[in-house]
């Protein structure tokens, strides 16, 4: 690979799956990066240097310093040009989430480059690159194997190797499992509404929400967590293993649990925990089967709960003794139990309210306000800005080369050259600045006439019968970016807004 004489900036990312793994160690890996960044005229902050350490590489959701040299690739100050690693398997072993993650990258032009793998330019460049990649996908598939035979050898004897549940910690790696006292209290409140009272799962969630508790993963209840540890037979002094999809964390069938005797103390007593299972057995519905079930309305996701601000979930409910179907509104959240107020309304009486807001501010008897949204077409105007703000990046970037010298990264001959390099590009852009004349900004008379015509058709296409829900969802959101519903008040608010192209 060719030195490239334009001034870039980078990050780095660092990761060692193992200690027991034959590989470069994190301090020889940032080493080698910045020895290359420093030939290729790449600039190096030290707040872009990502570094992992005993992760696997299997799966990027699982790696948090990855997931956050992505979202900062793609965010709006594009701090880096290219992301620099030992090796491609350092980036990903499985070749899917590669290519996902690579072309995620390509779009925001942002290259990655494995310094100690150079390729060549065009196809046969690209083709190499993927037989890298097959490879470490298949090493990464058979050390996955060994792994789960030896996880599974353990499972059968009767080793603890999962994540302690709430109620549990581990004092030191592979010992015995003990009981937090404040914990296990949460499981028997769980375990006694269930069993003894009669409550629903989802009125469990609630009111531990309500009492303020958090899962172990310290989120708030929902009755999927509550339906999980109902069914933990870690309760009553059992080891289990193989309970959990790798992939989507899906509760797997029963069958395939391994559950041996554990050596940790019980919180729970068989009784109460086979009284448990009984009733979940009696209750279980159908996998995916969601009652009532869910279904599209051209309203779908554009009302808003007022206390919480989460969409209102539409449903359907089927009255089979009449024939009738009934579709309703209401808050996610507080089907969740992460809200405390019921925001449940109809769409028999939720669409004409949307339907007459609309015609009052049409009237004028709501008044007529609306945020003006920036189109993204390449006018006169946003060319500038578009300029104006390669101005500051490049502000940024002098910034980060005079860190880099004050870090020791560089030289005070690399510092000059970089800086060279920086003031060339700004006189550039700075010069098509002063050729671009600003684009007219349309006044606000005539913003307000096409809004009304707009809102106008709009209205026309909500209120036929003839249209698809498709079709109305579409024009909704052509104009209206939300609707909050007030449930306490009875109240609708409308918020429009208008693109700057209208």
């Amino acid at each position: 690979m060719t030195n490239n004489t334009s001034m870039r900036t980078g990050a780095l990312y660092i990761r060692v799956s193992t200690g027991k793994q034959e590989e470069l160690s994190p301090d020889a890996q940032r080493r080698l990066l910045l020895d290359y960044a420093s030939k290729n005229n790449i600039i190096i902050s030290n707040q872009y240097i990502y570094e992992e350490d005993g992760i696997s590489g299997r799966k990027a959701d699982k790696r948090p310093q990855f997931q956050n040299m992505i979202a900062h690739a793609k965010s709006k100050e594009h701090p880096f040009d290219v992301i620099l690693v030992w090796k491609y398997s350092r980036f990903a072993r499985n070749q899917e989430e590669s290519i996902v993650y690579k072309s995620m990258l390509r779009k925001d032009h942002v290259e990655v480059i494995s310094v100690s793998e150079p390729l060549v330019d065009g196809p046969f460049g690209s083709l190499i690159e993927r037989i890298i990649e097959w490879m470490d996908e298949y090493y990464s598939i058979r050390l996955s194997g060994e792994v789960v035979r030896g996880m599974t050898e353990n499972a059968l004897r009767g080793r603890n190797q999962a994540r302690p549940p709430l109620g549990y910690k581990v004092p030191h790696a592979k010992e015995t499992p003990v009981i937090v006292p404040e914990e296990a209290l949460i499981i028997h409140t769980i375990f006694d509404m269930y069993t003894e009272n009669g409550a629903s799962m989802f009125a469990i969630a609630k009111h531990l929400n309500n009492l303020g508790y958090l899962t172990s993963h310290k989120k708030p209840f929902e009755r999927r967590s509550i339906g999980y540890i109902l069914s933990n037979p870690t309760y009553i002094g059992k080891s289990v293993w193989n309970r959990h999809s790798n992939d989507n964390k899906a509760l797997k069938d029963e069958s395939e649990w391994i559950i041996r005797d554990g050596s940790h103390e019980p919180i729970i007593s068989v009784e109460q925990y086979e009284k448990a299972q009984q009733r979940i057995k009696a209750e279980y519905t159908p996998k995916y089967a969601k009652p009532p079930e869910l279904h599209r309305h051209w309203l779908s996701g554009m009302v808003k709960c007022h206390t919480c601000g989460r969409s209102l979930s539409t449903s359907i409910h089927k009255d089979k003794r009449y024939g009738r179907t009934y579709t309703n509104f209401q808050c996610y959240g507080y089907l969740k139990g992460k809200c405390n107020v019921s925001h449940q309304i109809s769409a028999r009486k939720l669409k004409p309210a949307v339907l007459e807001g609309l015609q009052e501010i049409m009237e004028g008897v709501r008044p007529l306000q609306f945020k003006i949204i920036k189109s993204e077409e390449p006018t006169a105007q946003s060319a500038h800005e578009i300029l104006t703000e390669r101005l500051h990046d490049i502000e940024k970037k002098e910034e980060r080369i005079r860190q880099a010298y004050r870090d020791g990264i560089d030289t005070i001959e690399e510092y000059r050259d970089n800086k060279a390099i920086l003031f060339k590009e700004r006189a550039e852009i700075e010069s098509r600045l002063e050729e671009l004349t600003p684009a007219p900004v349309p006044s606000e008379t005539d913003t307000r006439e096409l809004m009304r015509n707009r809102l106008k058709n709009v209205y026309e296409i909500l209120s036929s019968e003839d249209v698809s829900t498709v079709t109305k969802s579409n024009a909704l959101k052509s104009i209206v970016d939300k609707i909050v519903y007030d449930s306490e008040k009875k109240e609708l608010s409308i918020y429009l807004y208008c693109s700057d192209t209208l």
